[in-house]
């Protein structure tokens, strides 16, 4: 690719990044309506396959016909519920952090499935992203006085999921774009839904509350907002190594701790700052080495 389509690219999945980076507070809303996080996901994609059927009715045969997609379809599922549910219920930036463990995961499924042994630079520019990551969420603003529970460990099964997801969609980026968005819908719909029927059932998830336009209107507005973010992920990551697209993908500590501040809900320290200049700084040279690369293959 030249410098031109890397850097649109690298901005398609750094608006991916920020969708989810400011997820936090449409779902902690929902929940305090009484919409659990589960039942919020499943909706969202439900309206999302169906705005997708209408424009694009051939997805689905996309879908039944590639098997492969199948993969995407589980990958994206497990990681919409557990990203989703966590930043619902636990401390936003830890749940974050252990999400973003994710570009290890990434390096590492890279290295066992397309055969992309990781150089010294790699690693390093890893190492400088996750020590971002440790200052945005250091013990100055108090992360790491709290005990890890579910929130953390959903975190951390959202991002081993998601680094998942960007490998399929990289794998199968020849196939039609409708597919891939039809399976990475239909997983969050179909997962995040089985997950509120069983937990419901069990009486750990409450059932939806009455129809009401507080949540509604909320919820159509998410669905058309995660929607262009998809689109924009699968853009980026379909011409990306797996390994920039998860450094590009770290800025969401970033919109995650800025918004927080914006919203009161925390307070913007030196840490957060030093700590997202590590992670853009990171992102920034592995977008610029994989240019190189690609200018001398």
């Amino acid at each position: 690719m030249t410098p031109t389509a890397t850097a649109l690219a690298m901005l398609a999945v750094a608006f991916n990044a920020f969708a989810w980076g400011v997820a936090w507070w449409p779902f902690q809303r929902l929940n305090a309506l009484g919409l659990h996080a589960l039942w919020a996901t499943a909706l969202i994609y439900i309206l999302a396959v169906i705005v997708l059927t209408v424009l694009k009715p051939r997805a689905w045969g996309s879908l039944i016909r590639h098997r492969g997609l199948w993969a995407l379809c589980a990958a994206s599922g497990v990681t919409n519920l557990a990203f989703n549910w966590g930043i619902s219920i636990g401390d936003v930036v830890r749940v974050v952090l252990c999400f973003y463990l994710m570009p290890l995961w990434s390096l590492l499924l890279a290295w066992a499935w397309l055969g992309e042994r990781p150089t010294r630079a790699a690693w390093a520019q890893i190492l400088l992203a996750l020590v971002g990551m440790l200052l945005v969420l250091s013990p100055w603003n108090g992360a790491f006085a709290k005990p890890i529970g579910l929130p953390e460990a959903l975190g951390v099964l959202g991002g081993l999921s998601f680094a998942w997801t960007n490998l399929l969609l990289r794998r199968h980026a020849a196939l039609p774009s409708e597919g891939r968005s039809m399976a990475m819908f239909t997983g969050g719909a179909f997962f995040s839904g089985l997950m509120a029927l069983v937990l419901g059932g069990a009486g750990v998830v409450a059932t939806p509350p009455a129809f009401a336009m507080s949540w509604a209107m909320l919820l159509l507005g998410l669905a058309v907002f995660y929607l262009a973010a998809n689109m924009s992920l699968q853009y980026g990551a379909a011409r990306l190594m797996p390994r920039v697209t998860a450094l590009v993908l770290l800025s969401e500590v970033v919109f995650a701790s800025v918004s927080s501040w914006l919203l009161g809900a925390s307070a913007l320290s030196w840490n957060v700052i030093a700590g997202g200049a590590l992670v853009i700084g990171a992102a920034a040279v592995s977008g610029w080495v994989a240019s190189n690369q690609d200018q001398k293959s």
